[in-house]
């Protein structure tokens, strides 16, 4: 049975958990992020771990697959610690933060490794995550530290 592609979309605070939970430890290239303005889009690709494969089995290989998160309604877009003129640099994936304002406006804060933060004002929460292609074999599993 060949495997379907993950498709999220997420419209409340609890939705965005859920993709964020599935986003953990992806991993961005800097030039892999677009702000389309005047179509209030904000685009991401990235290669997302496919953590749901691991804990299938332990006799599963690691895999990736490449992913679009897609944020609709955006107003604004700020970076924190991001380098735009950097496009060969990666970013680890964390989680996503989602606030609602006072303005009834969303932040959702993207936030990577090493203080690096995307934080999105949107007008409503509409996000969808969606894979693209085949998955690949990684040999490398991430990997976190006790507290």
């Amino acid at each position: 049975m060949k495997a379907k592609n993950l498709k999220l979309l997420a419209k409340t605070k609890e939705d965005i958990r859920v993709v964020s939970a599935y986003l953990q430890d992806a991993i961005v290239n800097v030039s892999d992020l677009a702000n389309l303005k005047k179509n209030k889009i904000f685009l991401m690709q990235l290669n997302r771990f496919m953590w749901e494969d691991v804990e299938k089995g332990v006799f599963r290989k690691n895999k990736r697959i490449r992913t679009i998160l897609k944020f609709e309604n955006v107003i604004k877009v700020h970076a924190k610690n991001i380098n735009q003129s950097k496009g060969d640099k990666f970013l680890d994936f964390l989680a996503i933060e989602t606030n609602q304002m006072i303005d009834n406006n969303y932040e959702m804060k993207i936030v990577f490794a090493g203080d690096s933060i995307l934080k999105i004002i949107a007008e409503v929460i509409e996000v969808t995550l969606d894979d693209q292609g085949k998955a690949w074999d990684t040999k490398n599993i991430p990997k976190h530290k006790s507290i």
